[in-house]
């Protein structure tokens, strides 16, 4: 399995800093639309200006570097057009719920920059195969919000439950690389990060975004040097390459699900 990495940003050092040691998107998040409504709780909740956006590109040059937008309204275009203009080199759409919308979103981008529609809807995950046949460069499952709107308990749940199975089966069949949620280090994690990355490896996935508890919420790169940043992350890709045999990953399916399970029974 050979895992990629986003990380998300908002300081220009860091960005340089994470993007030299093993990270291989930079996610500069501008969504704020409807966000602290959606989930009111201890979550990522973007303060990013566009201004930033260009401090990261300045910081940065070299890295690959996404930005989320706001769900689709009416001011999309302008902000698809700022972000290009600022240096994005791929663009995520957030909160949608069907295939015309990325259809529209994807057509609007019109080929300056690639397309990570990012599905954290129910509607959006049994639109799947509409989804994927829009063919864009890659595509994202983000469990926080989409737990929530399935009214679900814990994040990881929908991936227990096998719901992410034939979606993620749809998206194999066209040839659209994916990501899964967020992971925590080797060896760490609510649920172990390794139980996390064995279900990345069954069901195809290729990018994971390291979580808040990855970095510790680090404010410099001091504290990421201090943290031994650049050697988890291989360590992390090191695991992922080693998972192999499909009989064992079911196995290990079995026992993340019932990991998951007992986790949601305390809560």
């Amino acid at each position: 399995m050979n895992l990629r990495t986003l990380m998300v940003v908002s300081d220009p050092a860091i960005s340089a800093y994470v993007a030299a040691h093993g990270v291989d998107r930079l996610f500069v998040d501008l969504e704020w639309m409807g966000k602290a409504e959606r989930q009111p709780g201890d979550t990522w909740k973007s303060r990013l200006t566009p201004e930033g956006v260009s401090a990261i590109r300045n910081a940065a040059p070299e890295a690959e570097m996404m930005v989320r937008v706001n769900p689709f309204h009416e001011g999309t275009h302008t902000e698809v057009d700022d972000a290009i203009a600022r240096g994005a080199d791929v663009l995520m759409l957030p909160m949608f719920r069907d295939a015309e919308t990325v259809a529209r979103f994807r057509d609007m981008v019109a080929g300056r920059a690639g397309i990570m529609p990012l599905v954290e809807t129910k509607s959006a995950l049994g639109a799947m195969p509409e989804i994927a046949a829009l063919a864009p460069e890659s595509l994202y499952i983000g469990l926080n919000d989409l737990h929530l709107d399935l009214g679900m308990k814990f994040m990881f749940q929908p991936l227990a439950d096998g719901m992410l199975d034939d979606p993620c089966a749809s998206l194999r069949a066209a040839g659209v690389p994916f990501g899964i949620g967020g992971i925590a280090r080797v060896g760490q994690g609510a649920i172990p990060a390794e139980m996390v990355l064995a279900e990345h490896a069954r069901l195809g996935s290729e990018w994971v975004i390291l979580s808040r508890g990855f970095h510790d919420r680090a404010a410099s790169v001091s504290d990421l040097e201090m943290q031994g940043f650049g050697a988890a992350v291989q360590a992390l890709k090191d695991y992922a390459a080693a998972l192999t045999g499909a009989d064992d990953l079911d196995r290990r399916h079995d026992e993340f699900t019932r990991t998951v399970g007992d986790l949601v029974a305390r809560l």
